[in-house]
C-alpha cells in the first residue's frame, strides 16, 4: 500500500523532505505469495510493471549478465515511474565468494553491475525496485544495505485469522450451499501451517473431488478428504496389507490416539484412520493450535504422543516393527533440538550452537567432541524417559487401547465423536473452534487498520484550490 502511495502521490513524502525508497526486498517460505503481492502492487499503481527471474541473467557467454542488467535498468529509467520486479532474487545475488570457477566469476559480475545500477551513479527517478527470495540467508550483503534494498518486508505462513482472508478469497468462485464466511473460519482451524499456494489448493482439491462424485455443490465432506489429500497424500486402497499387518497399524494408531488423549499437552485428536495413504500406512490428525512459544513439558508430551504406536506395538506384540521410522525421526529431531538449540538441558546448559543448513558442507561441529558426547547421552537419556513415561501411561490405559483397536479394524476411520464414545470426553479443557482460537486476540477478524496518511492509499490527491480572497473595500456586485 504504501509503495503505490509512493508512486501515486509522492509530494505528500516530498513536502517533509522524504525520498522515496528504492526498493524493497519480499522474503519469507515458499507459496505465501511474495510474486503475488509484487504483482499487485503494480496493478494498484496503475505503473508499467517490468518482471525478470534472477536465473534470466546467467549465461555461459561471458559479459550477457552484466549487459542484461544495463538494459533492464535503461528501460525501466525510459517508463518511469515504473516497478521493476526481480523474482527468485538469490539466483544472481548469492554471496560473492574468494574463488571463481568458471560460471561464478559471471555471477558474480552480474551482481556487481547490479549493485552499481541499484545505487552509486546512475540515479534512478522513480523506478521502485521489488524483488523476492526464500532463501535470504545466502543474499550478498551489499545487496541488503539501505539505499539498495531499503526495506525487507518478511511474509510469513498466515496465522489463524490471515487464513480465514485467504480462504474468503477462494471460496468465492466455488459452487456451495455452505456459508462461506463460517466455512472460512472452519476451515482456518482446521489448517495450522498452511500457505496461501497450501489453501488455494485445498479449494480447488474440494471442487475437484466433488466434480468425480459429480455433486451438484462441494460439502463439507469434501473439505475435509481435501485436507486429508494435501496433508497425508491420496488414499491407496488398493493397498493388500495382511491381517496380522493390519493388526498391528490398528494398535499402532490406537496408540497414538490414547496417548495424545490422555496427555495434557498434546494436541487435540481429529481423526484416526487405518487407510494407506501417501507413504504411510495409517495416520492420526491432530489439531495444533497457534503456539508460538513451547514449554519443556509440552515438548516432552508431544514426544510421548509420537512414541505412542511404538510402544503400543511393544505391549501388544512383544515385538517391534519398522512403521514408527517416521515417529523416532520426529522425536530424535525434537531431542537434539531441545539441548542443542533451546538450552533446555541442565547438564549442557544454556548454550545454543548454530547448526548447519540442509545442503551445507558440514566440516567441523560447533562443539568439542567432549560436548558432542554429553549431548548424544543426554538426547538418549530424555528419549529413553519419554519412552518409560509413555509405556506407563499406555500400561494404566491398555483395555482402552484394545477398544480403538478394534473398533478401527471394524470401521477403519474413527472421528472426534467416536473416540468421546468409546473413552469418554478428553480430561482436559481443549480448544477446537475458529472463535476459540482467537479469543482473548482483540477482534474475529485481522486487524486492517490503515495510518492517517494511507486512508485513501490507491487515490490520487487532486490538488487543492484555494479560496477566493476578498479584498476590502471591493463592491460586493
Amino acid at each position: 500500500m504504501e509503495f503505490v502511495n509512493f508512486l501515486k502521490n509522492p509530494q505528500q513524502y516530498i513536502d517533509l523532505g522524504a525520498k522515496i525508497p528504492k526498493g524493497a526486498l519480499l522474503t519469507g517460505p515458499p507459496g505465501t505469495g511474495k510474486t503475488l503481492l509484487a504483482k499487485a502492487t503494480a496493478g494498484e499503481a496503475n505503473v508499467p510493471f517490468i518482471t525478470v527471474s534472477g536465473s534470466e541473467f546467467l549465461e555461459m557467454f561471458v559479459g550477457v549478465g552484466p549487459s542484461r542488467v544495463r538494459d533492464m535498468f535503461s528501460m525501466a529509467r525510459k517508463h518511469a515511474p515504473c516497478i521493476l520486479f526481480i523474482d527468485e532474487i538469490d539466483a544472481v545475488g548469492r554471496k560473492r565468494g574468494g574463488r571463481s570457477f568458471g560460471g561464478h566469476s559471471e555471477q558474480e559480475n552480474t551482481l556487481n553491475q547490479l549493485l552499481v545500477e541499484m545505487d552509486g551513479f546512475n540515479t534512478t527517478t522513480n523506478v521502485v525496485v521489488l524483488a523476492a527470495t526464500n532463501r535470504v540467508d545466502i543474499l550478498d550483503k551489499a545487496l541488503l544495505r539501505p539505499g539498495r534494498f531499503d526495506r525487507q518486508i518478511f511474509v510469513p505462513a498466515p496465522d489463524i485469522k490471515g487464513r480465514a482472508s485467504i480462504f474468503k478469497v477462494h471460496l468465492t468462485p466455488l459452487k456451495t450451499t455452505l456459508n462461506k464466511e463460517n466455512l472460512a473460519r472452519k476451515m482456518a482451524a482446521l489448517t495450522p501451517g498452511f500457505t496461501g499456494a497450501d489453501i488455494a489448493n485445498v479449494c480447488n482439491e474440494a471442487a475437484l473431488i466433488a466434480a468425480r462424485e459429480l455433486a451438484n455443490d462441494i460439502t463439507m465432506k469434501n473439505f475435509e478428504q481435501a485436507i486429508e489429500r494435501v496433508v497425508a497424500g491420496m488414499e491407496k486402497k488398493s493397498n493388500v496389507l495382511q491381517p496380522d499387518e493390519r493388526k498391528i497399524v490398528a494398535y499402532h494408531e490406537a496408540g497414538h490416539a490414547v496417548a495424545g488423549w490422555f496427555l495434557q499437552h498434546a494436541d487435540p485428536l481429529l481423526k484416526v484412520s487405518i487407510i494407506p495413504r501417501g507413504k504411510g500406512l495409517g495416520y492420526a490428525q491432530y489439531l495444533p493450535k497457534e503456539q508460538y512459544l513451547y514449554s519443556k513439558e509440552q515438548l516432552f508430551d508431544r514426544m510421548c504422543m509420537t512414541l505412542g504406536g511404538r510402544v503400543s506395538e511393544e505391549i501388544f506384540f512383544g515385538r517391534i516393527t519398522t512403521g514408527a521410522q517416521d515417529d523416532l525421526k520426529k522425536i530424535t529431531q525434537s531431542a537434539y533440538a531441545q539441548i542443542v538449540h533451546y538450552g533446555m538441558n541442565a547438564k549442557v546448559g544454556n548454550v545454543s550452537f548454530e547448526m548447519p543448513q540442509p545442503g551445507e558442507m558440514v566440516i567441523d561441529k560447533p562443539y568439542s567432541e567432549k560436548t558432542a558426547e554429553l549431548i548424544d547421552s543426554e538426547v538418549r537419556d530424555l528419549i529413553n524417559s519419554a519412552h518409560k513415561h509413555t509405556t506407563e501411561l499406555l500400561i494404566k490405559h491398555k483395555p482402552n487401547i484394545e477398544k480403538v483397536a478394534e473398533r478401527l479394524l471394524k470401521q477403519e476411520i474413527l472421528s472426534r465423536d467416536d473416540m468421546i464414545e468409546l473413552l469418554g470426553p478428553r480430561p482436559f479443557p481443549e480448544k477446537s473452534t475458529y472463535e476459540e482460537f482467537v479469543e482473548g486476540t482483540g477482534s474475529l477478524e485481522e486487524d486492517t487498520t490503515l495510518p492517517e496518511g494511507l486512508k485513501n492509499w490507491n487515490k490520487e490527491k487532486q490538488p487543492t484550490i484555494p479560496p477566493p480572497q476578498s479584498i476590502p473595500g471591493a463592491s460586493k456586485n
